[in-house]
């Protein structure tokens, strides 16, 4: 199958979703925060017949913590307790063979226990229980996680924030990293395309405070990355779901 190039990042959601989503959430308190890799040092770490999405031939790993609000599935109203949690990603970007990119995730720690049993299960994405919280006083965040299930246990994140002013205009850069429309996975050896769909991130830019990890190790991310390149924090939006899609684009049932 001949490979589809990506054309200019869509800053604006697709349409439909809304109409007819499979899961809806809220997504709240975010923090984004990034590091440029070589595209060869990640590629191994995607999923077959998914290749690295790049700007100016650099590609990125995100770290990006937050607070899930309210998971429910269809248009049903979202469930408070089970659907309302933190949660704490590390993420590549990732473009597939009909040019669509999204991210793949390489770790999803939650504090949740049956949504981490439920996504391993449904849709196959590594969720990893573990203890947390996100704190927020003034312009200050912080967020802690502590790995419990399934490991390495122990593996931890815990970064502070000062959130800066709103951002009018994101940079190029800044488009690149948050204006992603899908996901990438693998269900039974087959890559699929999770298609999502929300408003336009309201950003700050955001001086980091502290960061102590070792979850991008954990993922895979093993080499030195130095001083992240991309700070950013958004209040959060709403988020809705699409039916997952095979390679050739048709939902699957």
């Amino acid at each position: 199958m001949t490979s589809t190039e990506p054309g200019p990042v869509a800053v604006d959601p697709p349409r439909g979703l809304d109409r007819s989503p499979l899961l809806t959430q809220w997504w709240l308190d975010l923090s984004f925060v990034h590091w440029p890799v070589a595209p060869e040092t990640v590629a191994p770490l995607l999923p077959a017949g998914i290749r690295p999405d790049t700007l100016h031939g650099v590609t990125y790993v995100g770290l990006v913590a937050f607070r899930m609000y309210r998971v429910g599935w269809f248009r049903l109203p979202g469930v408070p307790y089970l659907g309302t949690f933190p949660e704490t990603n590390v993420r590549l970007y990732s473009v597939d063979e009909a040019g669509r990119r999204g991210v793949v995730f390489r770790s999803l720690d939650a504090s949740r226990l049956v949504p981490v049993l439920a996504g391993r299960a449904l849709f196959r994405l590594p969720y990893v229980w573990a203890r947390m919280a996100v704190r927020r006083k003034d312009r200050l965040i912080a967020y802690r996680s502590v790995r419990r299930w399934p490991g390495p246990r122990g593996a931890r994140a815990s970064l502070t924030l000062r959130i800066g002013e709103p951002i009018a205009e994101p940079t190029e850069l800044e488009h690149f990293l948050t204006a992603r429309w899908g996901m990438h996975n693998t269900l039974l050896g087959h890559p699929l395309y999770v298609p999502n769909a929300h408003p336009r991130w309201p950003l700050h830019r955001c001086e980091l405070l502290s960061l102590d990890e070792d979850l991008l190790a954990a993922a895979g991310l093993t080499g030195p990355l130095g001083p992240p390149v991309s700070v950013l924090y958004s209040p959060g939006v709403p988020v809705s779901f699409g039916l997952p899609h095979r390679p050739g684009g048709i939902p699957t049932p």
